[in-house]
């Protein structure tokens, strides 16, 4: 019969128990940071490229190993030019001025977000109509459908609200006398969270010239994130649908409906 023991040089410290807690948290509030964006298939990318190095490396294979061994070296300014929005936007979470006040510190590294699994269905046929009556009026509206990410980033750019989706309260939030209708609408689990929220723009040069800001804005979300977004043209009352930074023009409600069946009840 083997013995196993722990040898008796190898102590575990509290300091290392919370070491090992710190470094777990801090793991997985990039995780949820990262999740749903481009930056996560990027960082699962760099996982497995340097799970390989370590696999070469206990292989001796000095040729191959070397060659990889240069990419870690410069590892660090590779993840400083990649991740540079993800660093950013964590820069200013924790920069915020209400980040560590009393009980919210707690609040923000042990959030869980248990009430994820809480999710409702996204009530489609209001979103439809609210859509269809602002085209028949000519009212802008820039409506953003989160996914795996919730998007608190982009949602605490604007005005907090926590409300459930219905037609009254979307075209009542781009009433164009309305101090709300400036920005985006964010949705998540059929929740408005936030309005007059500032979105980054795409940067692609081949984009249309004639299309305005909230076409651009509904492409730059969906280019780094798993969300999709809604446009109503304030010039043309003409309805888009944006997804993976593509643009679908010229979309009749019912046509709507059906991009939001697909993504939302498959």
């Amino acid at each position: 019969m083997l013995n196993l023991f722990i040898p008796a040089f190898i102590t575990v410290r509290w300091i290392d128990a919370a070491d090992i807690l710190l470094v777990a948290v801090l793991i997985y509030q990039l995780y949820y940071m990262i999740k749903g964006t481009a930056a996560f298939n990027i960082f699962i990318g760099i996982l497995l490229f340097y799970l390989l190095w370590l696999i070469v490396k206990a292989l001796n294979m000095h040729l191959f190993g070397s060659i990889l061994g240069k990419f870690i070296d410069v590892g660090f300014i590779a993840l400083l030019i990649v991740f540079q929005q993800e660093l950013r936007r964590f820069l200013l979470f924790i920069g915020t001025s209400d980040v560590f006040t009393k009980g919210r510190l707690t609040k923000t590294i042990f959030e869980f977000k248990w009430q994820e699994n809480k999710s409702q269905v996204l009530d489609i046929n209001a979103i439809v109509k609210a859509c269809k009556n602002m085209s028949e009026s000519k009212t802008g509206a820039l409506i953003i459908l989160t996914k795996s990410n919730d998007l608190k980033f982009y949602a605490n750019t604007g005005d907090a609200i926590d409300a459930k989706v219905s037609v009254r309260i979307i075209e009542s939030i781009f009433y164009k006398n309305s101090p709300l209708h400036d920005g985006a609408v964010i949705i998540s689990n059929n929740t408005i969270t936030g309005a007059r929220c500032v979105l980054p723009v795409t940067e692609d040069s081949n984009f249309p010239a004639h299309l305005g800001m909230r076409h651009r804005a509904a492409v730059g979300i969906t280019e780094n994130t798993d969300a999709v977004a809604i446009v109503v043209s304030e010039q043309t009352g003409e309805i888009s649908f944006s997804k993976e930074g593509d643009l679908k023009h010229a979309l009749t409600p019912q046509r709507l409906r059906e991009l939001l069946e697909k993504e939302f009840t498959a």
